[in-house]
């Protein structure tokens, strides 16, 4: 026999009792259904019928007083009222007749009230003779006798229904009583034989499960040699026999194999330890579960400490712990500058700088698994990248004296020895007056970024308004504007806060980005300032509606010496730069969205100030 058969049986078992529970409740429930309804539908009616007929018939009675006492029409009114209400019910009575001595009653008030009505007809006939109350016996001797008659009987229909209820609920308790409590006896039969088979079921079908549990136990324990034995033919017979093939076949490939698990796992461990960028593994709960040699040095952890530690044990800068955690809940590798990639660690008396890179370990059905964390050396390309703006900063501090002798000179000369000199000479003095001159705005710009990166420039913050911003540009290029037929425009919410930032060099950052769009743009342009609150920043735009920068710049213009070709050179390439080291000291982000032939737009942030 099989095991679903097995299982079936049982539950057929269960099933049958169930049902065999549920007939007899349903048979004593309408058995009792019966009772209850013989009670509603024999007794109850004919005693309401009997409560109203005789309430009828007291209020015939009242209105015969009324008639004594005078008031004759109203009287003869309420008598045929109610004589209509006590024939109504009188027939549902009569129409009502199921127990013994209940049909004579019936016959009985019929007779009795025939011949009250029969006298009242009689007695009214009389009403317009001015002797009919003196001459008509008194009500006592001959009205009141045939009303105690016809009511006494109506009182006996209802005394003989209520006797016969009180008979049928007490056979309904009786029933009620009969059925619960064999309702209960089969009730609990039906549970302690369905106890006893399941309990019997039960075991046949977990002792082979045990033996399965036993058995995996110790195969996770390491012994292969494990054997479950087969008692059944059943599916768990089956099942038997196929985990000690199981047991069989993982004993023969852990003789097999275990020798080369751990030649490679030696050899992975080897690579790893060879590797001179320190390399962390997490788990997707930031805890971490393997790291290298170099990593353990940057991080000064021990071997024994890395099984317990997290990311925000091991790593100082909270934001690597955040870049991590965002990968795990997004799935998605983060693709930040390399700039915002640098962490800075202290060893022993040494402060180092490394490149960080998140990457995400996949599993089957590219599930993650894990993150690795690589933190590259970078501190000699600090420091090289710290010695060439040094340099810079020194070459161009001391070109700035022979540069501003030469620029004299030149002016002297073009303004004492220019006439005396050819036409091409004149020309000549004249390329060389430019070129100092550019070449002095570009060490001024020299200078000023690389006391910007060197991070010594001072800045004054205060609380400033955007529109005063706004206004100090528009003041500074009106000349420009009105030279060129150039608009230029200012859109600003009513309720924009303030700012919190250097009005001095803010302006300079919305000068250097409006001259550059005066630049590209044409004669009849269009040039647009705007600012709007996003969150806890107030963004600031620059628009125009030029030719475009094109896909490829849209990522280096903020760098260093980098200008668009194919478009008219006329600064250092460093404008850009220099205001993106601005906004960075402001605590914001400087970006670009431009297509070709559709114009650009230019945004930077500045907090709001609290």
């Amino acid at each position: 026999m099989t095991l679903k058969k097995k299982i079936l049986i049982g539950y057929s078992v269960a099933f049958f009792l169930m049902g065999l529970v549920v007939a007899w409740s349903a048979t004593n429930l309408v058995s009792l259904g019966k009772a209850t309804e013989a009670i509603l539908s024999e007794n109850y009616r004919s005693i309401l019928a009997a409560e109203n007929m005789v309430d009828a018939l007291e209020r015939q009675d009242s209105g015969i007083l009324l008639i004594y006492l005078g008031e004759i029409e109203k009287g003869t009114d309420q008598f045929r009222e109610n004589e209509a209400v006590f024939l109504e019910w009188f027939t549902r009575a009569k129409d009502n007749i199921t127990i013994t001595g209940e049909a004579d009653l019936i016959k009985a008030i019929e007779a009795d009230y025939t011949v009250y009505r029969q006298y009242f007809s009689k007695w009214t006939d009389f009403k317009d003779s001015d002797t009919q109350f003196s001459s008509s016996a008194s009500y006592q001797e001959s009205v009141y006798p045939l009303f105690t008659k016809v009511r006494e009987v109506c009182i006996g229909l209802r005394r003989l229904n209520e006797e016969t209820m009180y008979d049928a609920s007490v056979k309904a308790g009786i029933v009620a009583k009969r059925a619960i409590w064999s309702t209960s006896l089969v009730a609990l039969s039906a549970l302690i034989v369905a106890l006893i088979f399941s309990l019997f079921l039960a075991e046949r079908l977990v002792r082979p499960i045990r033996r399965f549990m036993t058995a995996s136990r110790k195969i996770s324990a390491g012994d292969y040699t494990v054997q479950v034995p087969v008692e059944t033919s059943d599916e768990l017979g089956t099942l038997a026999q196929e985990f000690n093939e199981m047991a069989t076949k993982l004993l023969g490939y852990h003789e097999m194999n275990i020798e080369q698990i751990i030649s490679e796992k030696k050899k992975g461990e080897a690579i790893l330890s060879s590797i001179e960028d320190g390399l962390v593994v997490f788990d997707i709960n930031l805890k971490a579960t393997g790291i290298n040699p170099a990593a353990r040095e940057i991080l000064g952890v021990t071997l024994t400490e890395t099984v317990s530690l997290r990311c925000a044990d091991i790593m100082p800068d909270a934001n690597v712990c955040d870049l991590i955690r965002k990968t795990v809940e997004t799935g998605i590798h983060p693709n930040i500058p390399d700039e915002q990639r640098i962490v800075v660690l202290s060893t022993g008396n040494r402060t180092r700088h490394y490149l960080f890179s998140v990457t995400a370990i996949r599993g089957r059905d590219h599930n993650f698994s894990g993150i690795v964390l690589l933190l590259r050396d970078v501190t000699r390309l600090k420091e090289v990248e710290q010695l060439k703006s040094e340099f810079v900063m020194a070459a161009s501090h001391e070109l700035r004296t022979p540069l501003t002798s030469l620029g004299m000179s030149v002016d002297l000369l073009l303004e004492h020895a220019s006439n005396a000199l050819p036409e091409k000479d004149q020309e000549l003095l004249k390329a060389a007056h430019e070129e100092v001159h550019r070449m002095k705005a570009l060490v001024n710009d020299l200078l000023d970024l690389s006391k910007i990166e060197a991070g010594r420039i001072e800045m004054e913050y205060d609380s400033v308004q955007v529109i005063t911003l706004f206004d100090q540009v528009q003041t500074v290029f009106k000349s420009q504007l009105d030279m060129k037929q150039v608009e230029l425009t200012a859109e600003i919410p009513k309720e924009l806060p303030r700012v919190r930032a250097d009005v001095n060099k803010i302006t300079w950052v919305l000068t250097n980005l409006v001259s550059n769009a005066l630049r590209y743009v044409g004669n009849g342009g269009h040039i647009q300032l705007m600012a709007h609150e996003i969150g806890p920043n107030v963004h600031l735009s620059v628009q125009d509606n030029g030719p475009g920068i094109p896909q490829e710049y849209q990522s280096k213009i903020f760098q260093k010496f980098v200008q668009v070709k194919g478009q008219e050179a006329g600064g250092s390439g460093l404008g850009l730069a220099i205001c993106k080291e601005i906004v960075r000291a402001h605590g914001g982000a400087i970006w670009v969205e431009s297509s070709q032939g559709k114009g650009s737009t230019f945004t930077f942030t500045l907090p709001v100030n609290a």
